[in-house]
């Protein structure tokens, strides 16, 4: 292991559409699971959707680069070429995109490709990549 890794444990309405999202559509491989909860490994990271229904879904969001980003919502950085596999991807299986894919802070410190969307129980999800690296903590 390079570097640390997360753990993050979010609401979900239904452990089979969870399955089918995460595991199906975003290709994260299941872990170990009850009929309460599902591990996935989100690139390297461990991901617990936990049965929840009352616990679900994004309410505030915040101004961002002239869009209204989801305030809790987590994601992965990928390479410039995943992401954009990944958009193609998601593009085909027909994705409601509450951020389309875009390129954010164009010619400005920061600059990344990003989109949003949301998942079954609607969380909201950001898959990001920076054509340069070292923008990523840029100022």
């Amino acid at each position: 292991m390079d570097i640390p890794r997360f753990h993050l444990a979010f609401p979900v309405r239904d452990l089979a559409e969870a399955r089918a999202f995460y595991g199906e559509l975003l290709g994260c491989p299941e872990g170990r699971s009850s009929d309460q909860w599902v591990d996935f490994d989100f690139r390297g990271h461990q991901i617990v959707a936990h049965l929840s229904p009352a616990e679900v879904g994004h309410r505030a969001t915040s101004p961002v680069d002239g869009e209204d980003v989801p305030v809790r919502h987590f994601g992965v950085i990928l390479t410039l070429p995943e992401w954009e596999a990944l958009a193609e991807r998601l593009q085909a299986a027909g994705t409601r995109f509450i951020i389309a894919p875009q390129v954010r802070f164009k010619g400005q410190s920061g600059e990344q490709a990003t989109m949003f969307f949301l998942d079954p129980s609607g969380n909201a999800l950001e898959f990001k990549a920076f054509a340069d690296d070292a923008q990523v903590f840029a100022k």
